[in-house]
């Protein structure tokens, strides 16, 4: 049996057992009916020849098949492969998740990744089955299907929030991706498992939106984090909820996000600058919250560690708290390095309060941030040397970046080291596969824990969690010893 033969035949079991598990992870595309499902869609099973595998819901529209209406294939978690790889096809479906290709077209999207459309459109249809525009098509009709499910808006409006250029583009779509007019999907996605509804409390101009999450979610340990870390005048968090500001495209977004408490969904309420930026501002927040982590797999690979275990029990389904934008992450990390959580929350929320409203952009902190940063004078100029490099073009950060090159641009400026490049690598990338073994509370509470302590041992050691070694990580911040170093986890 080849690799593919074996492939198929995982595939298949997961959709003859309905295993929710990997819902989001692949397509089942069934030709004898010309429907594409989930591997959990409660329908009759279909006969093995009749079945195709799709990575994407875009490569299944492109083969002539249509969403199933009984198990709505695009209502689920998306696919953790895209944080865990770290190719040119991850790199390119974190970008049109982002609604990249809306923005600033193929052409944009290749530039970005650093090859010519053409390859990249040769790439990703060889792989997934579908080029960028179709990928961006499919993302836009996910988009707007969320949005019938979610609010009373208009059809009209809705079509032009999920980036179609036209009402009759928009129902053409419809139409061709679920076999349905936007008004009949609504209806659809409203019933059922999508667990979609509408919030008659939300005030006008209010989306409030429900957002799927892979099971176990540490949604207390998330918020947690949200909250401890929570910049004033920016955010403001508790145990079951957060809201902040956030740039999009279109001109700042107000969020707040907060647990669903009918299921393990989060349920995110925006009002936005421009309607069309309803895309943009969940992929962020997605990534925000990790909901397409794969969390029965992260879990059961460390758990295969006798000595971190305990911890993986302790705290089923965590996840890595990211960061709403790579630049805003990178200031936050370089102003809260060597201070209590306590005293950046402080220094951040001074910064937000004289450079303001919002997180001041590059360009501001480096003309203005002396007036408001304090500290060593060797740090601040790091800070503020910074900030001009990114000002001028000359240091980009990137969600579409390789790790390599992101680590590499960051290694490259003065006042980062390497500890400060693995943490953004788990917070801005939402790398899956980071260390910081420069971390010290890291290396205590390892040694607390029965690991090693010294950081090339416990650098070997970690070898066995990968590829989830950020969330081993975040297993040993929560964990640490008391009365070490206040933790960035």
């Amino acid at each position: 049996m080849t690799d593919d033969d074996g492939l198929f035949q995982t595939r298949y079991r997961a959709l003859a057992s309905r295993d929710a598990r990997f819902d989001g992870q692949f397509i089942a595309g069934v030709h004898s009916t010309g429907i594409y499902c989930r591997p959990s869609c409660p329908a009759t099973t279909p006969q093995q020849r009749n079945v195709t595998f799709y990575r994407t819901a875009a490569a299944a529209h492109e083969a002539g098949l249509r969403a199933c209406k009984r198990c709505q294939p695009d209502a689920v978690p998306g696919s953790p492969d895209w944080n865990l790889r770290d190719d040119l096809t991850a790199r390119a479906m974190r970008l049109v998740q982002d609604g990249v290709v809306e923005r600033e077209g193929v052409e944009g999207l290749a530039r970005r990744l650093g090859y010519s459309s053409r390859h990249l459109t040769r790439v990703l249809t060889a792989e997934l089955g579908a080029g960028p525009l179709a990928l961006a098509r499919a993302n836009r009709a996910q988009t707007a299907r969320t949005l019938l499910a979610s609010t009373e808006l208009p059809v009209a409006d809705i079509a032009f929030a999920a980036g179609f250029g036209s009402l009759r583009q928009f129902n053409d779509t419809i139409a061709a991706v679920y076999r349905a007019t936007p008004s009949e999907l609504r209806a659809l996605s409203r019933r059922g498992r999508s667990g979609a509804r509408v919030d008659e409390t939300a005030t006008p101009g209010e989306l409030t939106l429900r957002l799927a999450a892979r099971a176990p979610l540490d949604h207390p340990g998330l918020f947690r984090f949200f909250a401890d870390h929570a910049v004033p005048g920016l955010e403001n968090g508790d145990p079951t909820s957060f809201a902040r500001t956030i740039s999009l495209p279109g001109g700042p977004a107000a969020i707040e996000v907060r647990p669903d408490t009918t299921g393990g969904a989060l349920l995110a309420t925006v009002r936005l600058t421009r309607l069309a930026d309803v895309g943009a501002a969940v992929s962020r927040i997605r990534r925000a919250f990790d909901l397409d982590a794969d969390a029965v797999a992260i879990d059961a690979a460390l758990s295969a560690d006798p000595v971190l275990a305990p911890l993986v029990r302790a705290t089923p389904g965590i996840r890595i708290a990211g960061s709403f934008d790579p630049v805003e992450a990178l200031f936050r990390t370089l102003i809260g390095q060597q201070i209590s959580v306590a005293a950046a929350r402080t220094a951040l929320g001074r910064l937000v309060a004289a450079l303001g409203p919002g997180f001041p952009d590059a360009e501001t902190i480096a003309t203005r941030g002396h007036e408001v940063l304090r500290g060593p004078a060797n740090r601040i100029a790091s800070i503020l040397g910074i900030a001009r490099q990114l000002a001028e073009g000359r240091l980009v950060l990137d969600i579409g970046m390789p790790l390599a090159d992101f680590r590499a641009a960051l290694l490259a400026q003065r006042g980062i080291g390497p500890w400060t490049a693995d943490y953004l690598a788990m917070r801005a990338l939402g790398s899956p596969d980071v260390l910081p073994v420069d971390d010290l509370v890291i290396r205590q509470s390892a040694a607390a824990h029965g690991m090693p302590g010294d950081r090339r041992a416990l650098a070997a050691h970690a070898e066995r969690w990968s590829p989830w070694r950020s969330y081993a990580a975040l297993h040993l911040w929560r964990a640490r010893p008391p009365r070490t170093a206040a933790a960035r986890a």
